[in-house]
């Protein structure tokens, strides 16, 4: 049986984007003890991912066709 490519493409964006997101828990639960420089390292990690989203969403990755 045969699966077209995009299938597999949105499969690993999701599992990478879901793995990316497991790291706010720990963060949160943490929050108090880290810091200012917790709070800005998260900054710059969810400013990453912010754009890692929104350049796949403009390449066409998530749309199904």
């Amino acid at each position: 049986m045969k699966f077209d490519v995009r299938y597999y493409l949105v499969a690993i964006l999701f599992i990478l984007f879901d793995l990316e997101t497991a790291f706010f828990f720990p963060w949160g639960v943490a929050m108090r003890d880290l810091g200012w420089q917790g709070f800005i390292t998260m900054m710059v990690f969810i400013a990453e991912f912010a754009v890692g989203f929104w350049y796949i969403w403009k390449r066409g990755a998530l749309d199904w066709e």
